[in-house]
């Protein structure tokens, strides 16, 4: 699979197009056709490693020494799930999703994520497109009067 991936800690030509392997799902995990994510200023903070000079050392144990130890950054999606492991039982195959994969896991940047069923994961609604649905974790509601 195609999958956007991070070299290394810098600016956005760090991010390279790359073929990887395919995740398979474990047990309790769905596997997500990726059709829309965004570019949130976490993932971007990430990329370029900007954060507090205090934060540097356990920024640096945490995210990873010389590049994001999670390669293919990304948390937010919507997409199909294409399968799942065998202890699934909230989705189904064909199932429209949105998910969260928060800065744990990442993966959104690729052409397929896995997550656990039990994450945060919901049914899109039919009323947004992928790509609206994969700002929902973003987005915020301004009330005018």
């Amino acid at each position: 699979m195609r999958a956007v991936v991070c070299t290394k800690y810098g600016p956005p030509e760090v991010l390279k197009i790359l073929e990887i392997e395919k995740p398979v799902p474990r047990d309790n995990e769905v596997l997500i056709k990726v059709r829309a994510t965004t570019v949130t200023s976490a993932d971007s903070r990430i990329r370029g490693f900007r954060v507090p000079f205090s934060f540097w050392i356990p920024g640096r144990i945490a995210l990873g020494f010389t590049r994001p130890k999670r390669a293919v950054l990304g948390s937010e999606l919507s997409g199909e799930i294409e399968s799942m492991g065998k202890n699934v039982k909230l989705f189904k195959a064909g199932d429209p999703v949105i998910g969260y994969l928060g800065h744990d896991l990442f993966g959104a940047y690729g052409e397929y994520a896995c997550m656990a069923d039990t994450g945060c994961l919901v049914i899109k609604p039919q009323s947004l497109t992928f790509e609206q649905a994969a700002t929902i974790g973003m987005r915020r509601t301004t009330i005018s009067t």
